[in-house]
């Protein structure tokens, strides 16, 4: 869930299109927008504190055979959200398990890439402080 989350839409939508365009797809619940508590820990302790909350989108659909899949993530794309629960669905049947494997493998290749990009980026800009001794004691 936490891939099609990341994943871009884009890429989500031409894997339905190409692989499962006709899947018929029935809505449970939403897609809808809504918020949800951020909660942090602070201190020695780790006490837990109410941070802010955050917009997020969910959705839950059904396939024709029963299959549900839910799909949720932070922001406000109801339409990707309804993305990742088709897809949470599809990956539940035989007959789609392999390719939504394959497909999970390519969105975290991406994400990965991605995260090694901004690791060199941030590498380029990185200083270096030291101190010199002074001869004094």
């Amino acid at each position: 869930m936490g891939l099609f989350a990341r994943a871009e839409r884009g890429q989500l939508e031409a894997f339905l299109k190409r692989e499962a365009s006709d899947v018929a797809v029935h809505p449970v619940r939403g897609p809808e927008t809504g918020l949800v508590m951020v909660r942090g820990r602070i201190g020695g302790g780790g006490a837990p504190f109410n941070l802010g909350e955050a917009t997020m989108s969910r959705a839950s659909i059904r396939l024709e055979d029963g299959t549900i899949g839910h799909g949720q993530l932070l922001g406000s794309d109801r339409a990707h959200a309804r993305l990742a629960a088709i897809l949470d669905a599809l990956g539940q049947t035989a007959a789609f398990t392999a390719r939504v494997a394959a497909l999970t493998q390519e969105i975290e290749a991406r994400l990965m890439a991605d995260d090694e990009g901004r690791a060199e980026e941030t590498a380029a800009t990185r200083v270096d402080f030291f101190t010199m001794v002074r001869g004094e004691d």
